[in-house]
């Protein structure tokens, strides 16, 4: 797992994953986390996607082609992705 991303997802996100974490309880903790976002607390979770800066119509149309997975692991596995890719880029132009 890279070493980056959890620090980041806990800034951005404002919550406490261990460092140890993998990637796979990663998936899940962030699945649970969005779902109950979702059902609780919904102008936290587009916060959240904004401040990450997810792809509004990527996130529409992975939602529509998979309906039938959980909503939260479509979202958990696009935040992954995003933060990756930004750790990334950083990489790229330090």
């Amino acid at each position: 797992m890279n070493k980056e991303l959890i620090p980041l997802l806990n800034a951005q996100m404002m919550i406490e994953l261990p460092g140890n974490i993998s990637m796979d309880e990663l998936q899940d903790y962030l699945t649970n986390y969005f779902k109950k976002l979702i059902e609780q607390d919904f102008e936290k979770l587009i916060s959240i996607l904004y401040k990450i800066d997810v792809d509004e119509n990527k996130l529409k149309a992975l939602l529509k082609q998979n309906t039938g997975t959980d909503s939260g692991d479509v979202i958990a596995m696009l935040v992954i992705d995003r933060q990756l890719k930004k750790i990334e880029t950083r990489k790229k132009f330090k």
